[in-house]
């Protein structure tokens, strides 16, 4: 007997040791390891945490969120804010200050952490329960009665764990304290009891419990946190729901919404809330990487290349309905009415680094550098303290009030993106390279440096130098210790080959074709693509100089034509950028602007202007229709477009991506 036991001690050993050895092949450099030099993205980092990590915590004060945890842990009073799953903007600030601990000490912002870390502990229930609503009684109607009695739909349990655990890794690799990390094992370890084989199974009706799993996986190497994000994400497309999908458009019907309606590796099209959706998608991706689950593989592919070319906006924004928050049907993709979530935009930044951490591929990068530069970072203002939820692509004048969430607000009562935002920003530095064995991937054109290990005898440091995005002029330094033969992966944009999409859903209108040019110690080279990449290959020396330009051309996008919304317009885009029209360089009003496809525009840098901006100037056509509404006519006015990410920086009023260039699409206005 005692022989049996050892060998299954041994067995199980080799188990978790041969699970702990599976991950993604290619590997992003984390973001503490780069040193970032860039001036767009440092000020930003620098904005993020002096501006926007402190409104947080002091919104989440202010708005009764800190209380919640105090009167849980005293066992008194009433729930204070609006919804059950607001704990979690605790957790995800603490997350986000963690990270820009880890990047810049700070010892006062450590011990404010550690004493909001002894709060929510102190709220937790002694089997490990941590839900502030339920432990204060309240009696919110998403919650049910009992626990997890109605998490495949509302209550959002879990989806507070799993943004729980992600605060807890980071804030250890931070400060390597465990005070926060001991309270997520505890919460870990009782969902380990509850749900399981043979025990409560449940679908998580929002994810992010999965991801939550794998990083405290990866953090402990405890694989039953592994095999319980596996559970949960097996356990979709079991329960049964009042009609099908072939028999309802009604998602909540269906379980679409939840992305219930099938078992996920039948799953072919992103489809129900947008957020659940893509961080379910990355929750696969984590798992498949750390238990080589091919299938799962397989459907994110599938699903990927559905969201990309049917399903996105061209500012990398997905989500296009308000009801619910989901995505749309196949090419619905209204400009008005586009709901595009921030924290969609950042859960679509987290899959694409996953895809491209299974594939290598620069598409994914294409994707999650259109994102970032455009429908993220418009989700914040630049001050830092004022955010958008929703990010659509045109705001109009309607009966004397601007169309949609028309202006951006220093908080909400679902404050999920502001918080979302706190601990995206400070990461960013992590998806600029990646590493395959001794191969180095230089995915994103951020000034900053890093170095890598090509054995135990010989690293590189690796450094760029650029005014991206305004200028597509980068410098690379490759510096190894001793000389060595390696490749290097430089991504050439899709954007930079005419191809601003990885699918045909948007295309550019104007025959124009830059060249790329690409220097090694000041004489040009040829280079073959792979997979979208540069592939340097050569024995690298000290002071070895790589030069890469990247036209920075005004170039016209029009959609695919099954998109209705932008049939006869354009779009414009300047490198990774996507440009709008705002109303306080337009005379006003923007809904009745004509564009030519054949306007001529000229690129100006304004240092004046929303911080520093590269703008688009020239002139367009304002359509105007008489007073007695009798006839049309129109005149020629400067037009000046700016950066998507940098509108409504200056009040309210009219914004516009797309333009049409003929009267048939045009908005009348009187005057």
């Amino acid at each position: 007997m005692k022989k049996i036991l050892i060998l299954l001690t041994l067995l199980s050993f080799i188990a978790e040791t041969n699970a702990q050895n599976k991950d993604y092949p290619y590997k992003p450099i984390p973001f503490t390891e780069v040193k970032l030099t860039d001036e767009f993205w440092s000020h930003r980092l620098e904005v993020n945490r002096t501006a926007t990590i402190p409104l947080a915590f002091k919104k989440s004060e202010e708005t009764g969120r800190v209380k919640n945890f105090i009167q849980a842990a005293n066992h008194e009073g009433k729930f204070c804010t609006q919804y059950p799953f607001d704990d979690t903007d605790i957790y995800k600030t603490i997350e986000g200050a963690s990270y820009s601990l880890s990047l810049h000490p700070d010892k006062k912002l450590e011990m404010y952490l550690d004493s909001m870390i002894t709060i929510v502990g102190n709220a937790q229930e002694p089997d490990g329960y941590l839900y502030t609503a339920r432990t204060m009684n309240s009696t919110h109607a998403w919650m049910g009665k009992a626990r997890w009695e109605k998490e495949h739909e509302l209550s959002h349990e879990l989806y507070n764990s799993g943004h729980l655990f992600e605060a807890a890794v980071a804030h250890f690799q931070a400060t390597r304290k465990r005070s926060l990390l001991n309270i997520a094992i505890r919460n870990a370890d009782l969902l380990d009891q509850v749900f399981g084989e043979g025990k409560l199974s449940v679908a998580p009706g929002h994810e992010i419990v999965e991801m939550g799993l794998a990083k405290l996986y990866r953090a402990t190497g405890n694989v039953k946190y592994l095999n319980l994000a596996r559970f949960f994400i097996d356990a979709r497309g079991k329960r049964k729901y009042a009609k099908t999908s072939k028999e309802s458009d009604n998602v909540w019907e269906t379980g679409e919404y939840w992305q219930d309606h099938k078992p996920v590796i039948e799953q072919t099209e992103a489809t129900g809330h947008a957020v659940r959706a893509v961080y379910l998608y990355s929750g696969m991706a984590d798992v498949a990487a750390l238990t080589d689950n091919q299938a799962y593989v397989n459907a994110i592919n599938k699903i990927w290349e559905n969201a990309v070319g049917k399903k996105t906006y061209l500012t990398g924004g997905i989500g296009t309905a308000g009801d619910g928050e989901r995505f749309g049907k196949n090419y619905d993709l209204p400009n008005e009415s586009a709901y595009c979530e921030t924290c969609a935009a950042i859960g679509s930044v987290y899959w694409n680094l996953r895809m491209f951490s299974f594939h290598g591929d620069a598409k994914y990068f294409d994707v999650l550098e259109r994102t970032l530069y455009n429908g993220l970072i418009a989700g914040i203002g630049l001050d830092g303290l004022s955010f958008y939820y929703t990010n659509p692509l045109e705001m109009n004048m309607r009966d004397g009030t601007i169309s949609g969430e028309n202006k951006r607000s220093p908080w909400f009562g679902c404050s999920c993106c502001p918080t979302n935002i706190s601990r995206l920003i400070p990461s960013v530095p992590g998806y600029i390279y990646a590493q395959k064995g001794n191969s180095l991937y230089l995915n994103l054109f951020i000034s900053s440096s890093t170095q890598f290990q090509l054995d135990a005898k010989n690293s590189v440091s690796i450094s760029q130098q650029s005014n991206y995005p305004w200028d597509g002029n980068i410098k690379i330094n490759v510096e190894p210790l001793k000389n060595a033969s390696f490749k290097v992966y430089v991504r050439i944009p899709g954007w930079a080959k005419n191809e601003p999409f990885p699918s045909d859903l948007y295309t550019y209108s104007d025959g124009k074709k830059p060249e790329i040019s690409l220097k090694i110690n000041g004489q040009k080279v040829d280079y073959q693509l792979e997979n979208g990449y540069a592939v340097l290959n050569r024995e690298w020396k000290k002071k070895d100089l790589i030069e890469l330009n990247l036209p920075m051309e005004i170039r016209k996008v029009k959609a695919n034509e099954n998109v209705k919304d932008d049939i006869g317009k354009i779009a414009l885009e300047r490198g990774p950028l996507v440009y709008c029209a705002e109303f306080s360089d337009n005379s006003g009003l923007t809904g009745n602007l004509l564009l030519p496809e054949n306007v001529n525009l000229n690129a100006e840098f304004r240092p004046d202007l929303l911080n520093g901006v590269m703008t688009l100037k020239g002139s367009a056509k304002a359509v105007i229709i008489s007073e007695d509404k009798q006839s049309v006519s129109t005149r020629t006015q400067d037009f000046l477009a700016i950066p998507y990410f940098a509108r409504s920086n200056r009040g309210v009023g009219e914004m516009k991506v797309w333009f049409p260039t003929k009267i048939i699409n045009i908005d009348l206005r009187s005057e």
